[in-house]
């Protein structure tokens, strides 16, 4: 059986090009943390997401700083137990691209995402944001869900890949295995 195009594109984002990649990074350190762009970097990625090249569809870069979230520490009296400056994270670094994302665009509703290039210093991801409001997606059979929807924010409530995978949605069968024992 042939392959088709997005099956090689997706080949080759198995195993970049770090030269190519490293040139990207510099350049895309140098935008904002959030950053709209075009188009997709890997178009394969995101049109398994539920992408579409037409009105209504952005697609947003996000830096994130990689390594722990460390807090100031603080000065005043407090027990031993509250001093904590580590904390762990409840949400995955692409749940806090895509929370960030839905900040900046607040008229738009978060798709999905997809991990697109790290370095020592960042992670970089692409969140793909639709406008619910925009007539092509309202008469769009696939995506008219979106519009139709009384409650916005499906990142803020844990609704989209990254946040169902924190909240552990994504383990077939070991959550309902945990309920059984106890």
């Amino acid at each position: 059986m042939t392959k088709g195009m997005y099956s090689y594109l997706g080949q080759a984002w198995k195993k970049p090009d770090m030269k190519e990649l490293r040139k990207k990074i510099m350049e895309w350190k140098t935008h904002d943390a959030v950053f709209r762009i075009e188009k997709p970097t890997r178009l394969d990625r995101a049109r398994s997401l539920g992408y579409k090249a037409k009105p209504g569809f952005i697609v947003a870069r996000v830096r994130l700083q990689r390594g722990g979230r460390k807090r100031p520490r603080v000065r005043t009296g407090r027990r031993s137990k509250r001093q904590t400056i580590r904390k762990t994270l409840m949400l995955n670094y692409q749940g806090i691209a895509e929370q960030r994302a839905a900040t900046r665009y607040t008229g738009l509703e978060v798709l999905n995402s997809y991990w697109v290039g790290k370095d020592g210093d960042y992670y970089f991801y692409e969140v793909i944001l639709v406008d619910p409001r925009n007539p092509q997606i309202k008469n769009d059979p696939v995506l008219k869900w979106i519009s139709s929807r009384k409650q916005r924010s499906r990142v803020f409530r844990g609704l989209t890949s990254a946040g169902k995978r924190s909240r552990g949605l994504h383990q077939k069968g070991k959550r309902r295995e945990y309920f059984k024992t106890h």
